[in-house]
């Protein structure tokens, strides 16, 4: 049996944050970070409409990127303090990873972190609270997703939480929030939302209902995500649409190595934090390459590249342009080809490989792609990316 599962209700389109009008209840707490949504007006407009809807507000401001254990417990806290019956979440991936994590600690203040690490093995929710996403940037997804990211700094790693009660009950995809986006970010989250309808689509765990939603995806970002690094507003509205349904597809077919990878070295060096979706842009390739060893795995990659109308006389043709693509996007979006290229300080590479590696096999989005893999191969994996050698193994 397998299931699929969305937000309750996706408002989109022009001035669709406006439904916060409309919601009832008593309080909200709204979860925000660093102050790109104040500056540009949003969390106003959010506080103003919940306001008129009657409730009362408190912010919780400043979620850094990347949010960490101790975030997310001081938020917690201020929320059982509160009692809001509302959970509300502005901003980019972080402050609504970070705020679902919250959630999960107001209702259960007795959980444990290590109990989350869990996949799938979160408590019942929504006893207390229910949860609005509003994303401000194009890749993520986590408005729709039952995904949270935190980072435990202490340990230099990055836990995926897992389960289908922290998807949001209201997503708001309002495309003016992405309108605010610099073209790094741009960059990196549309590359983030194409990792996760491809890893989506040749996961194990892939179906009837994911398909169809992480070809399309694949479709949108290759049509629209030049045009909405150059700052063509219309183009970065489909992105914020495109990434939606890539959300949608991964969130139930689950994802790959690729995540596994990023999630255990976004935060493992001192030379340079990794951005998420630079990470999964640099690896794709190298990961698709290893994975396509596996007919079965080829063959997915296969049809993407066809739906994509690239050219190819069997499926390692087709492949291998779908590499080709992905590498051409890479350049033209500054996103650099190798982790040396990147900055990561050789020396510290060798010193923590191996056990990044053993991290990144133990990671929860390993179990669900397409080859498995051990510690020997995924070290072997990182070295071809470190150094920019050809996937042969």
């Amino acid at each position: 049996m397998a299931r699929f599962t969305l937000p309750r209700d996706i408002y989109y389109g022009k001035d669709s944050l406006e439904v916060l009008k409309s919601i009832s209840g008593k309080r909200a707490i709204v979860v925000v970070g660093g102050g790109s949504m104040k500056r540009f007006g949003f969390l106003d407009r959010v506080t103003q409409y919940l306001h008129e809807a009657g409730l009362e507000v408190r912010l919780f401001e400043n979620v850094e990127p990347d949010p960490s254990v101790e975030t997310v417990m001081r938020g917690a806290a201020v929320m059982r303090e509160f009692e809001p019956d509302w959970i509300i979440s502005i901003g980019g991936g972080s402050p609504i990873d970070a705020a679902k994590a919250m959630w999960a600690f107001y209702e259960h203040p007795e959980t444990t972190f290590d109990a989350l690490c869990i996949p799938f093995n979160f408590p019942k929710l929504r006893t207390k609270a229910r949860f609005i996403a509003i994303p401000s940037t194009s890749g993520t997804a986590t408005e729709v997703t039952a995904f949270s990211v935190i980072t435990d700094y202490a340990k230099g790693v990055k836990y995926p939480l897992a389960d289908f009660e922290i998807t949001p009950d209201i997503a708001i995809v309002d495309p003016a929030l992405a309108e605010t986006m610099p073209p790094q970010l741009v960059a990196y989250t549309g590359m983030d939302a194409l990792t996760h309808a491809i890893e989506a689509y040749v996961s194990t765990l892939n179906g009837p209902f994911t398909d169809p939603l992480a070809l399309k995806a694949i479709a949108m970002v290759f049509d629209y995500l030049p045009a909405s690094f150059a700052g063509d507003m219309a183009a970065r509205e489909q992105m914020h649409y495109g990434q939606c349904l890539a959300g949608m597809a991964f969130s139930n077919a689950l994802l790959g190595i690729v995540h596994s990878m990023a999630h255990k070295t976004g935060a493992a060096f001192s030379t340079g934090h990794i951005a998420h979706g630079c990470a999964n842009a640099m690896y794709l390739p190298y990961v698709i390459r290893f994975n396509a060893k596996e007919a079965a795995a080829e063959a997915r990659y296969a049809d993407i590249a066809r739906s994509l109308r690239l050219t190819g006389s069997n499926n390692a043709e087709l492949t291998a342009a779908l590499c080709d693509a992905i590498d051409a996007f890479n350049v033209k979006l500054g996103i650099p080809k190798t982790l040396k290229a990147f900055g990561i300080d050789e020396a510290e590479f060798e010193q923590k490989i191996a056990s990044i590696a053993a991290l990144a096999v133990g990671d929860a989005c390993t179990g669900s792609n397409p080859r498995t893999i051990d510690p020997a191969q995924m070290e072997r994996l990182f070295r071809c990316i470190y150094n920019g050698e050809t996937v042969n193994f």
